[in-house]
């Protein structure tokens, strides 16, 4: 399971944000710049010299989340529920929804390389309330280093969601009595828990990376570009042949590659990106229905709604009620 963003030029994939000027959704984005991308009311951020190892916020989520594309982060990142239960739903994008059932206390662990989909529906009369926790690289990379004995790249964290560790939530509750402190923290305190989190998220989920999955996909510039190519051409027919020329690559490689980095196919992604921007002008515009599905490449009303169904469970004119 989202301001600042990083990141170079070529790497959004989606238009999304201010109805007025359609800010561009990168493919990764910083853990400030998240905070933009997911509906809710940021309650407390962690800020001073006490918090430079770790980034912590406290949000209000709505109780209903429709299904929206967040941008990836490299730091590993922990959402601690606070407050309320929810059912929570995650797919990789052309992926199937997966859904976890939480409650105070459930966490989810994730340092996805790629953007992914969630959607949420809360419930009970509890407000959503949720922690977000991100340890910085240097810390994650030093413990790792003196831990395993490897750079930090060749590692990777489990994906959790819906999971309750208790030692974790020991350590999160800290943090957050550090947070709401009028001091902002001790800084030898909220380091020394810095600390023992990463240790502990090192000690009991990492998993070591094989090379060799990595140099078969397609190369990260690679991929921004022929991402980046299909954003700016929603409305048109999708084009094979263009996409590989644009890339250098012949349509076969760039097929079979392109789908071991992301996980499906580049038409399927394409989908997902004409709907990403469907639900954005739904969202945020007044602009008819059928114009959107214009604009996303559709002529025919029946086929946009049908297509916008089948990748979101809802149909254009509910989702934009909703």
């Amino acid at each position: 399971m989202k301001g600042a963003e990083i990141g170079g030029a070529g790497e959004t994939i989606l238009v999304l944000n201010d109805p007025s000027t359609p800010a561009p959704i990168p493919e990764r984005t910083s853990p400030v710049g998240l905070e933009s991308y997911i509906s809710g009311t940021t309650l407390i951020s962690g800020d001073g010299p006490a918090w430079k190892d770790v980034f912590v916020q406290i949000f209000s989520r709505n109780r209903v989340q429709h299904p929206f594309l967040v941008p990836a982060v490299a730091e590993p990142m922990i959402v601690w529920v606070m407050s309320g239960g929810a059912t929570v739903e995650e797919r990789d994008l052309g992926g199937e929804w997966e859904a976890s059932r939480v409650s105070v206390g459930d966490f989810f662990l994730t340092r996805s390389p790629a953007p992914y989909e969630m959607r949420w529906h809360a419930d009970g009369d509890q407000p959503f309330q949720v922690m977000h926790l991100y340890v910085s690289v240097p810390l994650f990379e030093k413990v790792v280093r003196a831990m395993l004995d490897k750079a930090g790249g060749n590692v990777a964290l489990k994906d959790v969601s819906g999971g309750r560790d208790t030692a974790m939530s020991k350590i999160l509750s800290l943090l957050h009595g550090e947070l709401v402190r009028e001091s902002s923290g001790s800084t030898l305190f909220v380091e020394g828990l810095a600390l023992s989190l990463a240790v502990h998220l090192v000690r009991h989920y990492v998993v070591a990376v094989s090379g060799v999955r990595a140099q078969n996909a397609l190369p990260g510039a690679r991929l921004r570009r022929a991402v980046a190519f299909m954003a700016t051409r929603l409305d048109q027919p999708f084009d094979l042949n263009s996409l590989a020329h644009a890339v250098g690559m012949s349509q076969f490689h760039f097929s079979r590659l392109f789908k071991k980095a992301t996980g499906l196919s580049p038409s399927l992604y394409f989908i997902r990106q004409r709907v990403a921007k469907a639900q954005q002008l739904l969202q945020e515009t007044d602009i008819s229905i059928i114009e959107i599905g214009l604009a996303v490449g559709y002529s025919s009303p029946s086929h946009f709604a049908q297509i916008f169904r089948r990748e979101t469970g809802l149909s254009p004119s509910d989702y934009r009620r909703g």
